[in-house]
């Protein structure tokens, strides 16, 4: 089954839980499927750099991991085309703790009577996301001065893949 769209995640809801009363032990989620961002850290971790730029987040938001993952690449390409390895830092500051479940509902000739009493379904694991609060830091880019505006296009094509609305912060 394909991935549903972002917008299916991006509000942040308390997930409803299934606690079993015979077995509690039973009740936490299984098969939780492995984070698709990986890398966290990018380029020169020793150098000491004069400028800090940071992606905000403006609003309440969930972000997908497989978004993070595209935001990472296309932040990293750009920063390497431009700078080379040696001439920035770029951290992810967020983990994608939160554990995506959908209920797959059946679809065809029938389906209405599998899909009937299926209110709080429990679902399966699908994915991860990570939760952001309003103001909270996404990613942390240290370069030079001199490469501030490469710095801020950078991280303007990393606020294109994740939801929600970003401002970049200078320090």
């Amino acid at each position: 089954m394909a991935l549903r769209p972002g917008r299916c995640v991006r509000t942040v809801k308390r997930p409803w839980t299934r606690v079993s009363q015979k077995k509690p032990r039973k009740s936490y989620v299984v098969g939780v499927p492995y984070a698709r961002i990986r890398v966290f850290e990018m380029g020169n971790k020793n150098k000491e750099f004069d400028t800090t730029l940071y992606l905000v987040s403006q609003e309440h938001v969930q972000i997908r991991d497989n978004s993070m993952e595209g935001a990472r690449i296309s932040c990293n390409k750009l920063l390497e085309k431009e700078l080379g390895n040696e001439n920035y830092f770029m951290k992810f500051l967020v983990y994608p703790h939160q554990v995506l479940r959908e209920h797959a509902l059946a679809t065809g000739a029938g389906a209405d009577r599998y899909s009937m009493g299926m209110r709080k379904a429990f679902g399966r694991p699908k994915g991860r996301a990570a939760r952001l609060k309003e103001n909270q830091k996404v990613i942390m880019l240290k370069v030079d001065k001199k490469n501030i505006e490469i710095g801020k296009q950078a991280l303007k094509r990393a606020d294109k893949k994740l939801s929600g609305t970003y401002k970049i912060l200078i320090k």
